[in-house]
């Protein structure tokens, strides 16, 4: 009789011992006298489990990142470099996680370590430069393949960064700043180039075409009186300094034997000569 009423007064706490309620995101292994229960994980919501004989593991299903700690690598092309990265993976089998390995996410993360060291072994230090994406891809195949029988589903790796030795990152900046200075070099020798062109271009047209020249005369008069300076030197156009320079040669030339003068040669010396000669014969004329 006593055990009846003991049996009738802790039957509901009994019952609530035996109700589990898990949630959306987790999964329960059962296991009764030491086996997995036949039909996989629970959940989630409601499960019952026998006080005593049974037991149960909670496996959170959702996605779990963690950082790859900087690893010392050697490249192929023996470069030492640091890199790290970072994982993102979830549990998609939780029986296999229970079952198989006794630790999944401390597993996944030594695994991750070595794959890193591995994949970026066989890699020269521009292919870790420039292909980041294959590589990180190459990682998450491999890492996918070798925990698959953990359960495990390795959805994404990145490579986070990259850092190189101080004397490396010189000898690249040296080499980077001398390929800028050749293009700027190459550039300015194009740029040269395409003016000279330009320059012989507008000298041919000049030259065919006397009417051009007093044109851009008139326009660098125009330029310089806009300039609004104190003092304007006018240019003594060639022409008129061509037919002084006639005069003065008849006149050498017509008693004595002397020294001609050409436009195109007259130094300051003889403009001045020119210039008084030209005056005389003014008064002479008159």
């Amino acid at each position: 009789m006593v055990s009846v009423f003991f049996t009738v007064l802790t039957f509901p706490i009994s019952v609530w011992m035996c109700i589990k309620i898990i949630k959306e995101y987790e999964r329960a292994i059962i296991f009764r006298l030491g086996r997995i229960l036949k039909g996989g994980a629970r959940g989630p919501g409601l499960f019952f489990v026998l006080p005593c004989t049974d037991s149960f593991i909670k496996v959170d299903m959702r996605t779990i990142s963690f950082d790859i700690p900087p690893q010392e690598i050697l490249t192929k092309d023996s470069v030492t470099i640091n890199v790290d990265g970072v994982v993102y993976y979830r549990v998609q089998n939780a029986t296999l996680a229970v079952a198989n390995i006794t630790n999944a996410d401390s597993a996944t993360r030594l695994l991750a370590q070595t794959t890193l060291r591995n994949v970026l072994g066989t890699k020269s230090l521009s292919e870790i430069l420039s292909d980041r994406e294959e590589i990180a891809h190459s990682m998450q195949v491999t890492l996918d393949e070798a925990t698959d029988d953990w359960g495990i589903k390795v959805e994404r790796v990145e490579i986070k960064d990259v850092k190189l030795p101080v004397q490396l990152q010189r000898a690249m900046a040296a080499e980077a700043e001398a390929a800028r200075e050749a293009r700027a070099k190459v550039i300015a020798a194009e740029g040269e180039m395409n003016a000279s062109r330009a320059l012989k271009e507008a000298s041919m047209v000049i030259t065919e075409s006397p009417a051009a020249l007093q044109l851009r005369y008139l326009q660098t008069l125009t330029t310089i009186a806009a300039e609004k300076n104190s003092t304007i030197v006018f240019p003594l156009p060639i022409n008129i300094l061509q037919g002084l320079l006639e005069r003065i040669n008849k006149r050498r030339t017509g008693g004595r034997v002397g020294r001609t003068l050409q436009a195109a040669t007259c130094t300051e010396s003889d403009i001045y000569k020119i210039w008084d000669e030209a005056v005389e014969l003014k008064c002479q004329d008159h």
